[in-house]
């Protein structure tokens, strides 16, 4: 199953043009949080810390602060900011979460976290019932999205 619409943090833009993010060298992670909290484009200056306090349980294959992302690139194409990256996954696991509802895409190396976008997982997605797959599609033009397999 395909799912997850993806949406960039308009506080991104300014912390990219300020030079914050150096996204080809830096850890760019995903963790994911229940529905208790939602978060939104226009979100303050947002970090992982405003989102960890929600995230799901660890028990499972799922680790602590998420999933890092490999050879994560940043391009713009035809006035469109795309992100892609490699497949993250997380393997099923009965002892794992099943409650996961948003996954934030945010900078480990950043001083404090920031965080350059969500997935909406259209949740509740469970580690326990399949493996939770994250798939960022290369040369996908107007839009930034991820399709999440659960």
């Amino acid at each position: 199953m395909s799912r997850g619409t993806a949406t960039m943090f308009d506080e991104f833009l300014l912390d990219a043009l300020s030079k914050l993010h150096d996204i080809s060298t830096e850890t760019i992670r995903i963790g994911i949080v229940d529905a208790t909290i939602t978060p939104a484009a226009d979100d303050g200056s947002p970090r992982w810390g405003d989102y960890s306090a929600n995230e799901v349980t660890d028990a499972g294959g799922y680790p602590p602060g998420g999933l890092t992302l490999t050879t994560v690139v940043l391009s713009v194409i035809a006035g469109v900011v795309t992100l892609t990256s490699d497949d993250a996954s997380i393997p099923m696991d009965a002892l794992g979460f099943i409650n996961g509802h948003w996954g934030i895409i945010y900078n480990d190396d950043a001083t404090n976290d920031e965080a350059l976008g969500y997935i909406d997982l259209g949740g509740p997605v469970s580690e326990q019932a399949a493996p939770v797959v994250f798939e960022f599609p290369a040369g996908v033009v107007g839009e930034w999205r991820a399709n999440v397999g659960a």
